[in-house]
């Protein structure tokens, strides 16, 4: 999987619109289909190889012959994705079931009615109800209805440190905020940076709010504002966070120049594994990326731990921040109903679990820790699935949950706040005027 994956929608969610006769042999949605057959449509990566074998299983099952139809899987490159997904649902040729991020990236086709609400489906289904750990169904949700089946491997974002030069210094990993500021203070004395940050990117500053305005205000905070209520950008929480990102940024915890520092083009991730900063928040791809581009580091000294909790802030140390997973949902418009909620149901088997395994994921079914001895680090993917698994609320990245249109302005907000052209006050001020 690549290490910056969870951009995929936002990138790609700027592509040129193109035209609907692409996708003539797209799907069956909206009637038009025969024979039962339905199309799954998803975003074709090299991940895609689970859902291969996860459609050529379900049509050769009991399932689908009960249902009487079967599945096409219809693969989309990367990039292209979001805007076809557009085009192919506003045409005839809609697919029935089409792989998305939850949040957001389905807003507008559930406000449109083209969406299967699975809320009633889930809590009477005990293979869907007991099959995924809650925190990541209810994250794909959108005002406490679920629209979306989890069908890909878990993303929480990580505080990552380097255990040789914590240790060099007598330090531990920090568990409450006044104990993160003492471990600053002493790294910086020790002329160590304490966060490596690639604000060339944007997206990185975003992981800091996410966790703050979490710690500080508790998930409803943003939920609020996920659900489609920009009055909840005033609440008191966002405003602490935006303040205490600018104390950190005057302290000194990201060092200089952290706005010509990328992630992506792996900047970040070497100033971190070159031991000049000391700790990175990140996804959980952050190990993959350290064991690809410096594997002696990611297997010596690359720790990892959860983000501390805020003296006298709401949240709970447990909640998580970053991407759940990915989801199927279903269209309204569906030719084939039954075929198409059988075939949810085998991303909650064993064998959908092990082979997501096997690709290097962490699982977000409900059985999935005692398949984890496969994977490439079983210590690291047991602490990434355990963290989700205990999380009372997981919360999606903030530039996919709310609408696409108010995304990418809501970003230039951030870098504006962390590069000092923007007071906190004044960045409140321009998000709850997003719209």
């Amino acid at each position: 999987m690549e290490s910056y994956s969870r951009r995929w929608f936002l990138g790609a969610g700027a592509t040129t619109l193109i035209s609907a006769a692409g996708l003539t042999a797209c799907g069956s949605g909206g009637g038009s289909g025969s024979g039962g057959t339905i199309t799954a449509l998803v975003y074709g990566d090299d991940a895609v190889k689970v859902q291969v074998k996860a459609v050529n299983r379900f049509n050769a099952s009991a399932a689908a012959k009960k249902a009487k139809g079967e599945v096409k899987l219809q693969k989309v490159p990367g990039s292209e994705y979001p805007a076809k997904l557009r085009t192919a649902m506003g045409s005839p040729h809609a697919p029935d079931v089409f792989f998305n991020w939850g949040g957001g990236s389905i807003k507008a086709y559930k406000d449109a009615g083209q969406l299967v609400d699975l809320t009633d489906t889930i809590a009477s289904d005990p293979v869907l109800k007991s099959g995924f750990l809650p925190s990541v169904l209810a994250a794909g949700a959108l005002n406490g209805h679920n629209y979306g089946i989890p069908m890909r491997g878990m993303q929480p974002v990580i505080l990552f440190y380097n255990k040789t030069l914590f240790a060099e210094r007598g330090l531990q990993p920090p568990t409450g905020w006044d104990q993160l500021l003492d471990v600053n203070a002493k790294l910086k004395k020790a002329g160590i940076t304490p966060f490596a940050l690639g604000g060339a990117d944007i997206w990185p500053e975003l992981m800091w709010l996410e966790y703050l305005v979490d710690r500080i205000g508790g998930p409803g905070v943003f939920d609020e504002i996920k659900n489609g209520d920009s009055a909840g950008w005033g609440d008191p929480a966002v405003l602490k966070a935006a303040e205490t990102v600018r104390q950190l940024i005057d302290d000194g915890a990201f060092g200089k120049g952290f706005n010509s520092v990328s992630y992506v083009n792996g900047g970040a991730p070497a100033v971190f594994a070159k031991g000049k900063a000391a700790m990175h928040l990140m996804g959980s791809w952050e190990y993959s990326t350290q064991l690809g581009k410096f594997p002696d580091f990611a297997r010596k000294d690359l720790g990892w731990c959860a983000f501390p909790k805020v003296d006298g802030g709401a949240g709970d140390i447990r909640n998580v921040v970053g991407n759940p997973t990915n989801y199927w949902s279903v269209n309204a418009r569906t030719s084939n109903k039954d075929a198409a909620l059988a075939f949810l149901r085998d991303c909650a088997s064993e064998a959908y679990a092990k082979d997501l395994v096997a690709n290097g994921d962490i699982p977000t079914t409900s059985n999935a820790e005692k398949l984890l001895g496969s994977s490439p680090n079983p210590e690291f993917a047991t602490f990434q699935y355990r963290m989700v698994q205990q999380a009372p609320a997981f919360t999606l990245s903030w530039d996919q949950a709310v609408d696409p249109s108010v995304s990418t302005p809501m970003l230039t907000e951030v870098n504006k706040l962390f590069v000092g052209k923007s007071t906190p006050a004044q960045f409140v001020s321009a998000v709850k005027g997003l719209k």
